[in-house]
């Protein structure tokens, strides 16, 4: 009889503690919904439920990094690489970061004199959550010549987002390497995005369209607004639309922007399009930016909703780590309170 006691005990006792070991794991171990996974070849990739929803791409075999594909919650890649009919426009390559003229050099194509490159320098820090994935770089500006002009740190952060759809946070903060830096004017930079060929005014069904209710390139080219939409019907979602609308953070100098756009589907943030500017070592200049990747039947009203929260939503820090085993962090600024 003792025996056969000793032995329910010990298998209560086991079954207790196998209990407790799972409910432990589930709790400690369980992936969060939003992560940054670093992958082969020079490329970092956003995963959504452990599904790829967006990758970072920084190899030296390209002038510049760029994001691609940018998809909506339907799966639909939203953007494209180059041009659909101008071999010479190859430097679009669906998100990146770009500028025309930084103290006379040519960051923005791939072809012709006086060109410069961006090239990443470091990955800063990749924090993974339940409400957002979020990657830290750090970004060099050189010249032809192999001199660094300019610093420019990227804090990207990919959000499901609400009923709109999935978003893609931008935080850019560019020193000049020097005292100062002269950023010319110029309708090109700093954010650009090419369309998916069947989103383009010319080549698809897309249609652009922005806060001040004006569409198409001959209303809306070099005007200002608070954001820009690109998009139209697709084959996931045939009675609605699906696109990208790119929103100016009121915290931005000159905000709203000036935006330059074209029917053959691109539209980009041009902060110099009416002046030029110039960079100051103690004064970074910082620009934020929210594009959201939206399918189903959104207009005004939804991205209106969209602009007023990411109006309030706090700025990012990146400062060295209190954690162990990271060097650096990134985290949300306090907002004051009232």
């Amino acid at each position: 009889m003792n025996l056969y006691r000793n032995c329910l005990l010990v298998l209560a006792l086991f079954l207790t503690a196998s209990g407790q070991r799972v409910e432990g794991q589930d709790k400690g171990h369980a992936e969060p919904r939003c992560r940054v996974v670093p992958l082969p070849g020079h490329r970092t990739a956003f995963e959504f439920g452990g599904k790829e929803v967006l990758v970072w791409h920084y190899g030296k075999e390209y002038p510049r990094p760029f994001f691609y594909p940018l998809r909506s919650r339907e799966g639909t890649v939203l953007t494209r690489m180059g041009h659909p009919g101008a071999p010479d426009h190859d430097h679009h390559r669906s998100v990146w970061f770009a500028h025309h003229k930084v103290a006379g050099v040519n960051f923005w194509g791939d072809e012709g004199t006086n060109l410069g490159r961006v090239r990443q320098k470091q990955w800063l820090a990749y924090e993974d959550g339940d409400s957002e994935a979020v990657m830290a770089v750090l970004l060099g500006w050189v010249d032809g010549e192999g001199r660094e002009l300019m610093e420019q740190e990227v804090v990207a952060a990919w959000r499901p987002g609400g009923k709109s759809g999935h978003e893609l946070e931008l935080q850019l903060t560019f020193r000049p390497r020097g005292e100062l830096l002269e950023l010319q004017k110029t309708n090109f930079g700093f954010l650009a995005v090419r369309m998916a060929k069947e989103l383009s005014g010319h080549f698809g069904k897309g249609e652009i369209r922005d806060s001040a209710g004006r569409k198409g390139e001959n209303e809306i080219f070099a005007k200002s607004a608070a954001w820009m939409d690109y998009s139209g019907p697709t084959e996931a979602v045939p009675d609605g639309r699906e696109g990208v609308t790119c929103f100016d953070h009121p915290a931005n100098p000159n905000y709203p922007t000036h935006w330059h756009v074209r029917e053959d589907g691109w539209m980009g943030a041009a902060c110099c399009l009416v002046e030029g500017r110039i960079l100051k070592k103690e004064e970074p200049l910082v620009l934020r930016y929210l594009l959201l990747a939206h399918a189903g039947k959104n207009g005004s009203r939804e991205f209106d909703a969209v602009a007023q929260e990411f109006g309030g939503r706090p700025a990012f820090t990146v400062r060295k780590s209190t954690r162990p085993h990271r060097q650096f962090e990134v985290l949300r600024k306090q907002l004051p309170r009232n």
